[in-house]
């Protein structure tokens, strides 16, 4: 049976592994990191320990826990932490009134420590709010943006293949906002390169200072110890941490597998097999769950045959 939260003696371990590896930053995600009953020393302990801390929250959390934390953080202004809060459009959501008392506490007491996400599942989706929150609590002028992806198994809502590029329009649509305001948009992985123009491309690369186009693996280490690529492919070859001895040995064995994906479709357009900016590694072609959405809805069965390959390398790895 699995574990729901991370026992010190597991936290200790990852710190240790971590600073051996020479890492200096770790992420706490969930669900919503915030509920493990020990939060704030977890958080705490990993700054201690001279890591930086980004803690991604839905903001949603009781005033006990929002007050300890505000306790620690505000007392030490030299603390290296961030919090990625992902906000919806209250318009277009629907959220209890409670709950969005709850994210205001926050935004009010954490919002100097905090950068707004968003997360884009639908093609009419609006920014303005996230401009006028972004100003009304302080937080920091940076603005998150990623595409809900599809997660392999899951019959989840996602942004699909074909409406990235009206995607990318709408967001260079708020080219004016971002500029008036001085927010930075920055962007998650997922966006290929060839629906981008030139001139989209030349904003982005101004106003968010690097623009990437890869997809690299993003390690989860699970309350258990799993490890797994990131959070799509979750059930993608997961290991155990303890099998292997740096954080580097775990990002490039994930990379190997993800390689052995796109060696069966490189791209998620057709376009992607002869791509100049694919080949000299400035576009992935598309996110790895992504290409393996697009794989089961054309040929279910291949991804049989995709199973028995990443079998073979995780032999020969």
């Amino acid at each position: 049976m699995s574990k729901s939260v991370m026992s010190w003696e597991d936290i200790i371990y990852l710190a240790d592994f971590l600073q051996a590896s020479g890492e200096g930053r770790v992420s706490l995600l969930g669900g919503e990191p915030t509920l493990h009953p020990e939060f704030t020393d977890i958080l705490l302990y990993f700054m201690d320990r001279g890591l930086s801390v980004t803690v991604f929250t839905s903001g949603i959390m009781s005033h006990a826990v929002l007050n300890r934390i505000n306790k620690h953080i505000s007392g030490n202004p030299d603390r290296r932490v961030t919090f990625v809060c992902n906000l919806n459009n209250p318009e277009q959501t629907d959220a209890l009134e409670e709950e969005k008392e709850k994210i205001r506490n926050f935004l009010s007491a954490l919002g100097k420590w905090t950068m707004a996400g968003f997360n884009i599942y639908r093609t009419d989706f609006e920014l303005g709010f996230l401009f006028d929150m972004i100003g009304r609590y302080g937080l920091k002028k940076s603005l998150r943006l990623g595409i809900a992806h599809p997660i392999p198994g899951s019959d989840n809502r996602f942004i699909r293949v074909g409406e990235i590029k009206a995607i990318i329009e709408r967001i260079y649509s708020y080219k004016s906002d971002f500029q008036k305001s001085g927010i930075s948009p920055h962007f998650d992985c997922g966006f290929p390169l060839c629906r981008v123009t030139d001139e989209q491309l030349g904003w982005f690369a101004r106003n968010a200072g690097h623009v990437s186009f890869k997809c690299l693996p993003a390690i989860d280490i699970t309350p258990d110890m799993q490890v797994y690529c990131c959070f799509p492919l979750s059930h993608l070859k997961r290991k155990t941490i303890f099998d292997f001895n740096s954080f580097k040995e775990i990002t490039d064995y994930y990379a190997k597998l993800q390689d052995r994906i796109r060696r069966v479709l490189p791209g998620i357009y057709e376009e992607c097999h002869d791509c100049v900016h694919r080949h000299g590694g400035r576009c992935a072609g598309g996110g790895v769950c992504q290409l393996l959405k697009k794989l089961a809805d054309e040929s279910p069965e291949i991804l049989s045959f995709i199973a028995n390959e990443l079998d073979e390398t995780c032999c020969s790895l």
